[in-house]
């Protein structure tokens, strides 16, 4: 059987594999946080001070700011900004500069540890799903850091949690197209700017106990010449059927209205164990054959879940915790933050990363470190 690029035999439907032509290697990973650092104990006195007042049950809901497991968090705007009511225009230019600073960091760092310099970037490939930016945020980086006008843009949105690993699973589609072209991955998402103490739901009150900011950049190349980096060598999204409501955004007035089912962690436990071991049969492999994991740290209740379908796989579970009490649930960039302590780290052998987003979607990726 002739197969195309990008195919491969008793992959079944929406699963890629790299290894048909050359595969595309991580050159280098790098991450950036925004300024303002807040602690989790003050968070809930704000939040007691904004939505108590207008809520019977805010003392019934408060423990979940203690069973997040986070401790601290950071954001692009000072915690007295949230406070106030805010519209979509505050928020849209809180968001474009906000996202900018944060990119060139990231940007920056990554392009640096690879040797390189913005005009050697042929792709841009950017995911964000907490704004929005016309022109596009890496266009609105092209004059900013250096990049050549030529330079191939990509911009995802939509992706949600998942835009970590299928926005690094695009990028590595495209390096491999452009073999020997150097491609840079970008990711953001200011969750915070979604605060909205207008309305006081329980939603609401679990959201501000749990986003935070963040961005991430990772540069890529497929040319055969750097064998000691990291290997994407698979990637794979599963959206399973009548989803569509555990995750998302309403458009409301004044900014996005999260929607988060509390179902997650149920839907996981159920139905993430046999499209993993799909993927993962497709490359020849079963979950014992991993030497770790770099899962997208949503919250508590969903890393033990994660522990659940993924046992006996353990390592590297630790650093999805660390990043989640230190930075948060900062959407799609989470998972580039655990893939960045998990290199820093030493590690080597399969890793599988993950996430889940909108749609309801699974993104999975073989990453050889």
């Amino acid at each position: 059987m002739e197969l195309r690029p990008g195919e491969w035999a008793g992959a079944g439907r929406g699963h890629t594999s790299m290894a048909m032509t050359q595969s595309p290697r991580i050159l280098s990973v790098a991450t950036a946080l925004p300024p303002h650092q807040l602690d989790q104990n003050d968070t809930l006195a704000a939040a007691r001070a904004v939505f108590g007042p207008r809520m019977r049950d805010f003392d019934r809901l408060a423990p979940v700011f203690a069973n997040t497991g986070i401790e601290t968090r950071h954001a692009v705007m000072p915690m007295e900004w949230y406070i106030q009511p805010r519209g979509w225009p505050e928020r849209t230019a809180a968001f474009r500069e906000g996202a900018l600073v944060l990119l060139e960091e990231a940007a920056g760092a990554a392009l640096s540890r690879a040797g390189l310099r913005p005009a050697d970037v042929d792709a841009i490939v950017c995911a964000s799903t907490t704004g929005i930016a016309t022109p596009s945020l890496e266009a609105l980086l092209l004059e900013r850091m250096g990049f050549r006008p030529d330079t191939v843009r990509v911009p995802l949105f939509g992706l949600g949690c998942a835009g970590g690993v299928l926005g690094l699973a695009r990028a590595g589609q495209i390096a491999q197209a452009m073999a020997g072209r150097t491609v840079l991955f970008l990711v953001v998402e200011l969750c915070t700017l979604a605060c909205r103490t207008g309305e006081a739901t329980p939603t609401n009150v679990v959201a501000s106990a749990l986003f935070a900011d963040g961005a991430a950049a990772a540069v890529l190349r497929a040319d055969g010449d750097e064998t000691g980096a990291p290997l994407l060598r698979a990637s794979a999204e599963h959206t399973w059927p009548g989803t569509r409501d555990v995750m998302g955004w309403r458009v409301e007035d004044d900014g996005f209205g999260v929607i988060f089912s509390q179902d997650i962690p149920t839907v996981i436990s159920a139905r993430l164990g046999p499209v993993v071991e799909r993927f993962l049969d497709g490359q020849g492999m079963a979950r014992t054959d991993l030497a770790g994991l770099v899962c997208h740290p949503g919250g508590a209740k969903v890393l033990h879940a994660l522990e659940a379908v993924f046992d006996p796989v353990t390592e590297g579970l630790a650093d999805a915790w660390a990043v989640l009490r230190a930075c948060g649930n900062m959407s799609a960039a989470s998972v580039m933050f655990v893939l960045e302590r998990r290199l820093a780290a030493g590690a080597s052998g399969p890793h599988l990363m993950s996430a889940l987003g909108p749609g309801f979607t699974a993104a999975l990726a073989l990453v050889d470190l």
